[in-house]
């Protein structure tokens, strides 16, 4: 008991004096998911959530280690401590909020379908009824889509750049992802010109949530609360606007502009 004692003073005398904000924070990404993160030529890791993590490490003066992780076992990896926190575009549902904790949003965008401009297909459930609708494993979009296209053939992948790849290839018919990435990351390339997004968006809020936050583990409420500080203070500096700036024509903190 008096081992216990002295070991519970230990650690609140070292948060008192900063010295766990001096450890490492490790922060789990994907790199497969342009322009939020991906892989430079070189193998190093790029993108949107790539800086801003690396920014919100700065402004809680922490140093980060990055650790590449797939998709589908973001939340597992978290759960055994193989990091600390996700920044990975992970939407804040009430679904993942039974198992781990978030941060305040960091940004939020729609879902749209993309499909061949030739295809006539429209962006309802009747419409794609029977057609091959790509979306990745383990995603939001997988919920959506099993929850308001019943009746299409979901085909999961493990990365979007899979998805947009069978899309191009003509294996699926149609693909759902967030507005951006579509935007960024198929559409703007020579592989997506005779493509388009479908009329509609998809924001159904049991499956999307509330925005995209960062993830920790249960009862971490330190470094959420953190972590929350971080994020409007790199919005109050204008460095989220510097970030933001690099990679969109638009803040995307709120969502997208109207016309897109």
């Amino acid at each position: 008991m008096i081992r216990r004692t002295l070991l519970a003073a230990a650690a609140l005398a070292a948060l008192a004096t900063g010295t766990f904000a001096a450890e490492s924070l490790r922060i789990g990404v994907e790199g497969a998911y342009p322009p939020f993160s991906f892989k430079e030529a070189d193998g190093s890791l790029s993108g949107f959530d790539i800086e801003i993590a690396k920014a919100l490490c700065a402004q809680m003066q922490r140093d980060c280690e990055l650790v590449e992780q797939e998709w589908d076992g973001m939340i597992p990896a978290l759960k055994a401590r193989k990091f600390d926190a996700i920044v990975a575009s992970m939407s804040i549902t009430e679904e993942r909020k039974r198992q781990i904790d978030f941060s305040e949003k960091y940004y939020k965008t729609p879902a749209r379908v993309v499909a061949p401009k030739a295809s006539g297909l429209e962006g309802s459930a009747e419409a794609l009824a029977g057609k091959r609708l790509g979306v990745q494993r383990g995603s939001t979009h997988q919920c959506y889509a099993e929850a308001h296209f019943p009746d299409a053939e979901i085909v999961l992948y493990g990365t979007q750049d899979e998805v947009f790849r069978d899309l191009s290839l003509g294996r699926i018919d149609a693909q759902l992802s967030d507005s951006l990435i579509a935007q960024e990351a198929f559409l703007s390339k020579p592989e997506g010109a005779e493509y388009a997004f479908l009329p509609g968006d998809h924001t159904d809020v049991e499956c999307y949530g509330e925005g995209v936050g960062i993830a920790v583990r249960k009862g971490d409420e330190e470094l959420r609360d953190a972590l929350s500080a971080a994020i409007a203070a790199i919005r109050e500096d204008g460095t989220y606007a510097t970030i933001n700036d690099k990679y969109f024509p638009f803040d995307i903190y709120g969502g997208r502009p109207e016309g897109m």
